[in-house]
């Protein structure tokens, strides 16, 4: 909440990259109470949190969109700062407010669609077989659809474009140095973009990691609740709290350090294209 009141405090949604950062901050919102409506439920009912109830399918939805919508934004976040590393290098194309507007909007449908799949039928309310351990009446086919490509989506797309925006600017100071040029600006940026890259990857991966293993385990085990309690269940809750985590990690990352990065990286766009030239000459 700060985060998003803070921004539109400031009118500084004009730019691409903060309309992206305040719909991060729409998403963490919708974690934190998606999972504070869970734990209220577990605090009246905790029996319907491990065997599963009808009454668990809307906040376990919520939940599930929520946590899809960080995905896409965190990938989106990455691509757009590529893209704006990039541009006076390869690309013409410039993200625009625009583009971001469709971006958001293109995530939350496709995150809405995803998570609410249990609530148009896709459940195990009448299927034991394949209900899942950790999180009935959710089907076992269902987390394992959702799991495997969006937690793959979340490591290797911010990875490939983080690397790529630190080879960029290596490859930049490389380019400063034949032509004489001073490096300084250009080794202050590629070392706090590395720093920053390496935590938003690092977060992402301690965060989801390991519901990522649980939903392995889910598919994996064929045992009943009974059997798991309650080992499976503080597992389960403990990826959750890092899950929460990272609603708390990334206004550190992005919001925090925004400015000082966007101006370096754009003192770096302006910078690079007039030397380059001059080099040229």
């Amino acid at each position: 909440c700060t985060v998003i009141f803070t921004r539109l405090a400031t009118r500084d949604l004009h730019k691409p990259i903060s309309i992206l950062f305040c719909n991060l901050a729409v998403s963490d919102l919708f974690t934190s109470f998606s999972g504070f409506w869970i734990s209220m439920l577990f605090i009246t009912n905790p029996d319907i949190t491990i065997f599963g109830s009808r009454d668990m399918l809307a906040p376990y939805a919520l939940y599930t969109t929520s946590i899809l919508s960080t995905i896409y934004n965190l990938v989106s976040i990455g691509i757009e700062r590529y893209l704006a590393v990039a541009e006076s290098m390869r690309t013409r194309f410039r993200v625009a407010r625009n583009h971001s507007i469709a971006v958001v909007f293109v995530n939350w449908v496709l995150a809405f669609f995803l998570g609410c799949l249990p609530l148009m039928g896709w459940n195990c309310l009448h299927a034991e077989r394949s209900v899942s351990v950790l999180y009935s009446p959710f089907c076992v086919d269902y987390l394992v659809f959702i799991a495997i490509p969006n937690v793959a989506l979340a490591f290797v797309v911010p990875l490939f474009t983080y690397l790529r925006i630190i080879i960029i600017l290596r490859k930049r100071k490389l380019r400063m140095q034949a032509c004489g040029q001073a490096t300084g600006t250009y080794r202050s940026a590629e070392t706090q973009v590395a720093r920053t890259s390496i935590s938003i990857w690092l977060l992402a991966l301690v965060s989801y990691a390991p519901f990522f293993a649980g939903v392995i385990f889910d598919a994996t085990n064929r045992r009943c609740h009974v059997d798991l309690y309650p080992g499976v269940y503080i597992f389960r809750n403990c990826t959750a709290m890092l899950v929460t985590i990272t609603c708390l990690g990334n206004p550190v990352l992005y919001t925090l350090k925004l400015r000082e990065l966007g101006a370096k990286l754009k003192a770096l766009r302006c910078l690079s294209a007039g030397r380059l030239r001059a080099c040229a000459v």
